[in-house]
């Protein structure tokens, strides 16, 4: 059995297992654990009483983060032309089109965060599926990421816009914001989120929705949170 840090230990005996908390109590928890030597990402894992093996059971969305995450995310746009330059104007930080398939295919280029795609480039980018799509790197409409809007799609993302989704297990897991956030700033953005989500709700969707929540820095664990 692999044995806990000592700093993990310290961080659990702060936690009662058996309880259920409220935001703002386990955000002052997660403050007062041990810190590490670099500034952790704050978790959140939120288990979803649907299917997601059914697309009318999908719950996908966007949402921009009212504080950030705290990370400075690098933009790659897919675009030619005018749209290119709007791009780089934006702020993108890599900016092309088809030379870049073989940088990314055969040099495993991957020194970006977010794709950005305009429709007609998506032609392009598809050729990259089997590369980027387990990454997660697959420009997408439902996420904002394949738009001819790419101004609006860079600056979104560059002021803290993230991605929630289903894995397999009908748990959607994303970081939002970092511990040196404190309780405060790190409660609105949990509230963003999480709302976000309950309006996503699918239709579909029969008995309870929200099975579980719990929130957690990247190094410690887990605390489960009382969410209706």
């Amino acid at each position: 059995m692999k044995k806990l840090s000592k700093r993990y230990a310290e961080s659990a005996k702060l936690i009662d297992t058996h309880k259920e908390y409220e935001i703002d109590e386990a955000l002052d928890i997660i403050e007062k654990m041990p810190k590490t030597k670099f500034d952790e990402t704050v978790e959140l894992h939120v288990k979803l009483g649907v299917d997601s093996k059914h697309a009318d059971q999908q719950v996908r969305g966007t949402v921009v983060l009212p504080n950030g995450t705290g990370k400075t995310q690098k933009v790659l746009v897919f675009a030619k032309g005018p749209k290119a330059e709007e791009a780089e104007k934006a702020g993108a930080d890599f900016v092309g089109a088809e030379e870049l398939i073989p940088k990314i295919q055969n040099d495993n280029w991957f020194d970006y965060d977010v794709i950005v795609a305009t429709p007609d480039m998506m032609g392009v980018v598809g050729r990259l599926g089997k590369v980027l799509g387990p990454k997660g790197l697959m420009p997408n409409p439902k996420s904002g990421t394949v738009t001819m809007d790419v101004t609006k799609a860079i600056n979104d993302i560059k002021s803290g816009k993230v991605e929630y989704r289903l894995d397999k297990t009908n748990i959607i897991h994303l970081g939002f914001g970092k511990v040196s956030f404190g309780a405060k700033k790190l409660k609105e953005n949990y509230e963003t989120v999480i709302n976000a989500i309950i309006k996503a709700k699918p239709a579909a969707t029969k008995g309870q929705y929200i099975k579980s929540v719990s929130v957690c820095k990247t190094m410690g664990p887990g605390l489960y949170i009382n969410q209706k």
